[in-house]
């Protein structure tokens, strides 16, 4: 097992924290992230984009001009798509995009995710992340501490003044453990997780 020095938020070494290797450094495989990353994209698509087809525009019983004699192509309607308020032709309609990535490959991917992090130096371990109140000045200056331009801050619970301070700060991120997913490690450069959430983690994700 690794062990990781633990700060306060003041940026004061209060302890270590031994992280499991079978979670936090495992061998980092690229193209996990890609499979992960693929699928949660396309399961967040709303897919709700629609166009109408010939047979879906109102109008068009009437045919437009007669069959011959005026040297225009014959037309029957004009809801075909070549007139001018006609159907789309093979336009889209609304689908699901979502699909299914197995369990075991997604639990993969997410621990390459966090020993990537380690062993880039990013991640940073608190012993707690309290706040007195909601006050976004706060957070900033936790981040300015440290030195972060942006933060996945993963806590072990939800914390309602924690996420309403973090909320406004572009390139901030607040998850509980749950919701601690690959395409928003790899989106921020620094990891902030406290200690009861690597514990977390480790239920999570251990054997």
């Amino acid at each position: 097992m690794a062990k990781v020095d633990t700060y306060s938020t003041a940026k004061k070494k209060v302890g270590e924290v031994d992280l499991d290797d079978a979670i936090f450094g495992v061998e980092v495989k690229e193209y996990l992230f890609h499979t992960v990353v693929r699928q949660q994209m396309a399961n967040r698509r709303q897919g709700n984009h629609s166009t109408k087809g010939r047979s879906d525009v109102a109008g068009g019983g009437k045919k437009p001009f007669k069959q011959k004699g005026t040297g225009r192509a014959r037309a029957g309607t004009k809801n075909a798509s070549q007139w001018r308020g006609g159907g789309v032709t093979f336009g889209p309609n609304p689908r699901d995009y979502s699909y299914k990535v197995s369990k075991k490959v997604r639990r993969a991917a997410l621990k390459c995710a966090l020993s990537r992090r380690l062993e880039e130096g990013a991640m940073t371990i608190f012993d707690a992340f309290k706040l007195e109140g909601i006050k976004t000045k706060a957070v900033v200056d936790i981040m300015a501490k440290f030195g972060f331009e942006d933060m996945l801050l993963v806590l072990s619970e939800k914390d309602d003044a924690v996420i309403r301070s973090a909320r406004n700060i572009p390139g901030v991120t607040v998850l509980p453990v749950d919701g601690l997913n690959v395409y928003d490690i790899l989106k921020h450069r620094n990891l902030a997780v406290t200690t009861a959430a690597v514990e977390g983690i480790t239920q999570r994700l251990g054997a």
